[in-house]
């Protein structure tokens, strides 16, 4: 299975994809981003083929830039996509255009708790669980069907900073995991 990566950060969970998948079953063929970002570093030195497909808010046209994107996108001809840590939403260009073949993670139990903020949403409601959430890209904001999810325990001393950063523990392991058996229907 060939997959794309997107990322926007520090690349944490694109590394562990990196270090944990399985090359023989998932090859990555790029790592793409928005922004110049250690992701991008990453790929480099992990000799991966990395893009760049830019957007400067306030300057760039949404439109042009979902457009371009879907362009690099289907240059590499991808069975999967993979928004990991991918802080832009993805539009009806890209969505419609790989429909059903883009996934992201996120950091609690959809449905609950959508959006940028899920960490400290949890915290500030009071879970005692949250955890971490592979799903399907649609139109919506973290709304398209739920593939695996795996829990996580919120302490009474949680911050948003140790939460997460657990969270993240599961989250790495877990999208290797769901990866792994995309990789497993598709041979």
């Amino acid at each position: 299975m060939k997959i794309v990566i997107l990322a926007s950060g520090t690349g944490t969970l694109l590394q562990s994809v990196i270090d944990n998948v399985d090359r023989s079953r998932v090859e990555i063929a790029a790592v793409g981003s928005d922004r110049q970002c250690a992701a991008l570093d990453r790929a480099e030195r992990a000799g991966i083929e990395h893009f760049l497909v830019e957007y400067v808010p306030k300057q760039t046209d949404r439109d042009k830039w979902n457009e371009e994107l879907a362009d690099k996108l289907a240059s590499y001809q991808p069975d999967l996509v993979v928004s990991a840590g991918f802080m832009r939403i993805i539009g009806p260009t890209v969505v419609e255009r790989f429909e059903g073949k883009i996934i992201n993670t996120h950091p609690a139990l959809l449905p609950a708790f959508p959006g940028a903020h899920a960490v400290e949403d949890a915290l500030d409601y009071g879970v005692r669980v949250t955890g971490s959430t592979v799903h399907v890209v649609d139109s919506g904001v973290d709304t398209g069907p739920i593939i695996a999810q795996k829990a996580v325990e919120v302490a009474d001393d949680d911050t948003v900073d140790s939460l997460h950063e657990r969270i993240k523990k599961v989250e790495r392991a877990l999208l290797v995991e769901v990866l792994h058996d995309i990789a497993g229907t598709t041979d």
